[in-house]
């Protein structure tokens, strides 16, 4: 039986990379404590499993040294004001995967001749926000209005992608690493990122957090599109973020969603706060804790006040079952977790032959020709 000569560092940072203890493992392998120790060596097999379990590229187990892994776009998260230096798996894997569809994305507009939206880069940190939530309301025709009227948190979320995908950025939105359901992202770690291009736009959703969340995470992803700035989030309505960029991008979103002269219209100050605060919710469709940043920007509430009604809300929120991405139909979950625009794009290429199958598979993440061909019979591209 021949053994790999690995070093025990690596294998300790593979279990401290995917959040796991050698004890978690030790089912599947007896020896690991022995490895961690070099008393034992691991086979090639058994590394491979040990890889694959931990989410780990087998060629960094092979390094001398454990790997200094950091995002590859600008870090935003501010969880408890101390940023996240150790990114995790499941965060990486779904930036590299959307960083993947971007690329391809890219090339696809350039070969039909597409523009950026001009809308892109075109906001700095210093222009007010309420007329920049304005633009932004009328670029994409976001009518509150018509927001109010609609029964469902649901349903204005998915009114909200479809008038950002059809201004030209592609809305993924999921709550899982691809397609395995046993990797569920945790929107503790993130909640969101925009990825800026010089063409193709992109924003990711954790779909594992509220309907609520992610309206407020796609309006503050799309900020930073208006400002030209890639980056992970992990916006939170109520919270004023240190950071320059985050806090702008929150008031914005805050703005956008729930704009101020009409929540002061519709303010009742009559009205119990916590009733106050769940009708106003219902009517802008987004969560508790937008109106209750926005009670504070119109002085309803002071700081001490507004911080205790925040935890309070916050425990509440946390209490309830987040809605995540599994479940309902296959095909129009898969919509939403690659864009529908991107997945009309790319499931239109690949019949016309200007891109492999494996590769449609891959961006996909589905491994049968059926599941293909029926994705293109939904979008209308196969009868």
């Amino acid at each position: 039986m021949t053994r790999v000569a690995v070093n025990p560092d690596l294998l300790d940072w593979a279990l401290a990379r995917a959040d796991l203890s050698a004890d978690a493992l030790i089912k599947a392998f007896p020896k690991i404590h022995d490895w961690l120790t070099g008393e034992i060596q691991p086979t090639l097999k058994q590394l491979e499993s040990f890889a694959n379990k931990t989410h780990t590229a087998i060629g960094y187990l092979f390094l001398p040294e454990p790997p200094v892994e950091t995002l590859p776009v600008p870090d935003f998260r501010t969880m408890a004001n101390a940023r996240l230096d150790h990114p995790t798996p499941d965060l990486l894997d779904t930036l590299y995967l959307c960083q993947q569809r971007q690329d391809w994305y890219r090339d696809y507009l350039r070969l039909h001749g597409e523009a950026a939206p001009t809308f892109v880069g075109s906001a700095t940190i210093e222009d007010d926000v309420i007329s920049v939530a304005a633009r932004m309301r009328a670029v994409l025709s976001f009518d509150v209005e018509q927001r109010r009227s609609m029964p469902t948190w649901k349903e204005a979320l998915r009114q909200f992608i479809s008038l950002v995908e059809d201004a030209g950025v592609l809305v993924m939105v999921s709550g899982i690493v691809g397609s395995n359901t046993h990797r569920k992202l945790d929107p503790e770690e993130f909640r969101g990122f925009a990825l800026v291009d010089d063409l193709a736009q992109l924003i990711f959703i954790n779909g594992s957090d509220s309907k609520a969340a992610q309206m407020f995470t796609l309006a503050h992803e799309l900020a930073h599109i208006w400002l030209g700035e890639s980056g992970v989030s992990d916006a939170q309505a109520a919270v004023l973020p240190d950071e320059q960029t985050e806090h702008w991008c929150n008031a914005v979103a805050a703005e956008l969603l729930a704009p101020m002269e009409a929540v002061g219209r519709l303010y009742q100050p009559d009205v119990e706060l916590q009733d106050e605060m769940q009708r106003l919710a219902r009517q802008f469709k987004v969560s508790t804790l937008v109106i209750l940043r926005r009670f504070s920007d119109m002085g309803v509430l002071d700081r001490d006040a507004f911080w205790d009604y925040y935890h309070e809300e916050l425990a509440k929120l946390r209490s309830l079952d987040r809605s995540g991405s599994g479940g309902g139909d296959f095909y129009n979950n898969l919509g939403a977790r690659v864009s529908k625009r991107f997945a009309r794009a790319l499931v239109g290429s690949t019949l016309e032959g200007q891109t492999l199958f494996q590769d449609a598979f891959r961006m996909l993440n589905i491994r049968k020709s059926d599941t293909f061909y029926k994705e293109a019979e939904r979008l209308g591209l196969r009868r």
